[in-house]
């Protein structure tokens, strides 16, 4: 792929009035059935986006939903499925942004919401409806800059632990050949900041290309963009010369501390896979809160 660089459990809460649930702007769903809803839902999970997914429990009375309905709404506001259509679908979506909304480091949660479809939603229906909603854990986006040996020996091994990998180089003829390709790891060809400008900021960043200098502009970029963890492979001296330059540039102390490099964990890794083993275990005890 080529890409161009530019010049707790609810109990009837009370609804919005149907006056202020019109109000607010919100994605029109996508015709789409169960299956497909749950097909979305992994596959945008798998690919680190946010997903809240939102499906009928049981119906009461008359009421337009049927159980087993099922709407999706992931942060990029890909919006699949329906529960119901009108005020009740309004009123899930609002519940389903909101969680959106939330801090990302919160755990996933579910919730099951109660709604009498009276004069509180604008409907004359009568019954009554419970929704599960709930958010998909998603994986941690993982954003990897350079695609030599180590980025290919890496990039492979983050996917089969659950991360969501992009790999990118500048070079066309490494970021699209065969090494190291896994279905998980998506491979772009093209400029970091540019394909980086849709990656969540709660995500990784790792350098590690052919040029010291790049490096350098990664890491600085990836400071600036407020990414949760930067990243980079190199040597000692290396990684004192980044964070001198970082200083000089005036980032802050703590900015400059936020900076993992040499990355991995120090297990006398000296071949590109075993660098990999290094670092997917640095990675796997951040994701699993133990650094």
């Amino acid at each position: 792929m080529r890409v161009e660089s530019p010049s707790p459990k609810s109990s009837e809460p009370s609804a919005p009035s149907a006056s202020s649930t019109h109000d607010e702007v919100l994605p029109s769903p996508r015709n789409g059935d169960a299956t497909e809803v749950l097909r979305a839902a992994a596959e945008a999970a798998a690919q680190g986006a946010r997903v809240v997914l939102a499906t009928v429990l049981e119906r009461r009375g008359s009421a337009p939903s049927t159980p087993g309905q099922k709407l999706l709404l992931d942060e990029t506001g890909h919006c699949l499925g329906t529960v119901g259509g009108g005020a009740i679908e309004r009123s899930v979506l609002l519940a389903m942004r909101a969680r959106l909304q939330q801090a990302s480091d919160l755990p996933a949660t579910a919730t099951i919401e109660s709604y009498k479809l009276g004069p509180e939603l604008g409907m004359c229906c009568g019954g009554g409806v419970d929704v599960l909603v709930e958010e998909i854990a998603a994986a941690m986006p993982a954003f990897l800059v350079g695609a030599g040996h180590i980025g290919t020996a890496v990039a492979p091994l983050l996917a089969r632990c659950g991360f969501a990998v992009t790999l990118v180089d500048e070079r066309d003829e490494l970021a699209e050949r065969d090494a190291g390709r896994h279905e998980r790891v998506r491979r772009i060809a093209g400029d970091f900041a540019f394909v980086g400008k849709k990656l969540p900021r709660r995500g990784l960043v790792l350098t590690m290309t052919h040029d010291h200098q790049l490096d350098q502009r990664v890491v600085e970029w990836a400071l600036r963009e407020k990414f949760a963890f930067v990243g980079g492979v190199g040597s000692r001296a290396k990684a004192a010369r980044t964070r001198a330059r970082l200083e000089a540039k005036g980032f802050s102390a703590e900015d400059v501390a936020r900076v993992r490099m040499p990355i991995g964990l120090d297990i006398g890794a000296r071949t590109p896979d075993e660098i990999a083993v290094s670092i997917a275990a640095e990675l796997v005890a951040l994701r699993r809160g133990k650094r």
